[in-house]
């Protein structure tokens, strides 16, 4: 099972593209290093007061999945506040294999 979070960051005191990539470096080095998990900004768009993230982890178990990832906001909250950012809204998404396996690229 893969599990999909999206993060929707804003910072409202960026002034320039560097002010809003030093807090969406911040909170993607933090969620790297704490947890087990890929994040990427999603929607790199060079509007400096907003942000998208999304983070993916992968696991056989469902209910571990949905505690890692509440794990994975709280923290990512807690890291945006701190680096002058602000979580506004999140969507968190399951897909099964069965699912994945629909997405997958073919193969020449």
């Amino acid at each position: 099972m893969i599990a999909y979070l999206t993060l929707e960051i804003r910072i409202e005191g960026a002034h320039s593209l560097k002010d809003k990539r030093q807090v969406v470096r911040s909170v993607k080095d933090s969620l790297r290093a704490h947890f087990n998990v890929a994040v990427a900004e999603t929607d790199a768009s060079d509007a400096w007061q907003r942000a998208t993230l999304g983070i993916v982890s992968i696991s056989d178990s469902r209910d571990y999945l949905e505690g890692l990832m509440r794990n994975v906001e709280r923290q990512a909250a807690r890291v945006a506040n701190n680096s002058g950012g602000e979580v506004i809204d999140s969507f968190l998404d399951f897909l099964s294999e069965a699912e994945s396996a629909d997405i997958r690229p073919e193969e020449p």
